[in-house]
C-alpha cells in the first residue's frame, strides 16, 4: 500500500482518502457510550465523545496512515463544567435583577468569539497525522467578524450574502490552520460560490411558489364550495392545519437547499486549499448523494428511535472521507520527513486554559 501511494504521490497523482470503520463496530462503542452517559446522568458524554472521535480519526486513512485524537475526557468535562456554571450564574444573576441579564448577554457577546477561537485551537492541537500536531492561529477579532458578523450578513440578506459569508468563515479556518508550522492556504472565489448558491436559491424559490400555490388553490376552493365553509370550527381546523404543512414543507425544502448549498461550498473550499503552498487537497461530493445520504439517515434513525444512529454516522463519514484527496507534489517518503523534522510532535498532555475544549 506504502509503495502504491509513494509512487502516486510522485507523479503528482491526487489520493483519495478511506474510512475503515464499520457500521458494527461503532455500535459497540455508541451504546456504551449512551448507557453509561444515561447512568451517569450526563458525566460520562465526555468520554463518550473521546472514545466517538478516536473511533472516526483512527479509521479515517490518508496516504496509509490514520490521524489521532489526543484529547480527555477530562478536559472535556472541565471545559462543559464552566460553560454550565456560567449559564446558571447568568441566570441566577437575571432572576435576582433584569439589569443583570442585559449585562451577561454582553458578556457572553464579548466571550463568544473568545471561546470559539479556544475551541477551534483545541480541536486542531488534539488532532495529529504521522505524529504531526495541527494548530490554529486564529484571533478572537477575526472569529467575530467571520463567525458572527458572517452570521449575521447572511441571515439579514434572507441568504444573498451568503457566499461573502462562507468565503469570510472558510478563509478564516483555513488561513489560519498549520500541520507542525506548515500553513494551509485558501481562497474560494465568490462568483463560484454564488454557482453553488444558484442551484438552492431556485429549490427555495420553486418550492415556496409552489406551496403557496396549493394553500392557495385549497382556501379558494373550500370558499367557492361552500362561501361558509370558515366560519365553522372543523374547516378552520383544516385551514390552520394546511398552514402548518406548508410551513413544514417549506423547512423541507430549506433544509434540502442547505444540503445542496453545504456540499458544494466543502468542494469548492476543499479544491481550492494548499498545504504549505503546494500539497493540494480536493473534493468531489455529488449534492444530489450527499443530501440523499443526510435526509435518509435522519429518516432512518427516527424510525428506528435512534438504534441505526451508528450506521447513519459511518455512512455519511465514508462518503465524505472518500469523496476527499490530497496531491502531494514530490516523493511522500520525504515531505513527510521535513514535515515531522519541523513540525511539532506529539508530546505531554495540552492542559493548559487554551487546552479546555469549551464545546464552541
Amino acid at each position: 500500500m506504502d509503495n502504491r501511494v509513494s509512487a502516486g504521490a510522485a507523479a503528482n497523482a491526487f489520493e483519495r482518502a478511506r474510512f475503515t470503520g464499520t457500521a458494527s463496530e461503532y455500535f459497540g462503542i455508541w451504546i456504551v457510550n449512551v448507557l453509561l452517559t444515561i447512568l451517569t446522568l450526563g458525566i460520562y458524554s465526555a468520554w463518550a465523545k473521546v472514545r466517538r472521535n478516536r473511533y472516526f480519526y483512527g479509521n479515517t486513512v490518508l496516504l496509509g496512515r490514520s490521524f489521532e485524537y489526543h484529547a480527555t475526557g477530562m478536559q472535556i468535562l472541565i471545559g462543559r463544567l464552566i460553560v454550565v456554571a456560567f449559564v446558571i450564574v447568568a441566570n441566577i444573576l437575571a432572576v435576582i435583577h433584569p439589569l443583570f441579564s442585559l449585562v451577561t448577554t454582553v458578556l457572553i457577546l464579548i466571550a463568544l468569539p473568545w471561546l470559539i477561537v479556544r475551541g477551534l485551537r483545541f480541536n486542531a492541537r488534539v488532532t495529529s497525522y504521522r505524529n504531526v500536531q495541527f494548530d490554529f492561529a486564529g484571533t478572537a477579532g477575526g472569529a467575530f467578524v467571520s463567525v458572527m458578523l458572517g452570521s449575521l450578513v447572511a441571515v439579514l440578506s434572507l441568504g444573498l450574502l451568503a457566499p461573502f459569508a462562507s468565503r469570510w468563515l472558510n478563509r478564516y479556518i483555513f488561513n489560519n490552520l498549520r500541520y507542525g508550522n506548515r500553513p494551509f492556504q485558501t481562497d474560494p472565489k465568490v462568483g463560484a460560490l454564488y454557482g453553488a448558491l444558484l442551484v438552492p436559491a431556485l429549490m427555495v424559490v420553486l418550492g415556496a411558489v409552489v406551496l403557496v400555490a396549493v394553500v392557495a388553490i385549497a382556501v379558494v376552493g373550500m370558499q367557492a364550495n361552500d362561501a361558509g365553509a370558515f366560519e365553522r370550527d372543523p374547516d378552520i381546523v383544516m385551514i390552520v392545519s394546511g398552514m402548518y404543512l406548508a410551513v413544514f414543507g417549506v423547512l423541507i425544502i430549506y433544509g434540502l437547499a442547505g444540503l445542496f448549498y453545504r456540499a458544494a461550498v466543502h468542494n469548492i473550499v476543499w479544491s481550492s486549499t494548499q498545504i504549505d503552498g503546494r500539497h493540494v487537497l480536493r473534493s468531489d461530493l455529488s449534492r444530489a448523494r450527499y443530501a440523499w445520504i443526510a435526509i435518509s439517515n435522519v429518516v432512518v434513525t427516527v424510525l428506528t428511535l435512534g438504534l441505526m444512529r451508528p450506521w447513519a454516522a459511518v455512512r455519511l463519514a465514508r462518503y465524505v472521507t472518500e469523496h476527499t484527496a490530497i496531491r502531494i507534489e514530490g516523493e511522500i517518503g520525504e515531505v513527510f520527513t521535513q514535515f515531522e523534522a519541523s513540525g511539532t510532535a506529539i508530546g505531554s498532555e495540552y492542559m493548559s486554559m487554551e487546552g479546555l475544549d469549551f464545546g464552541f
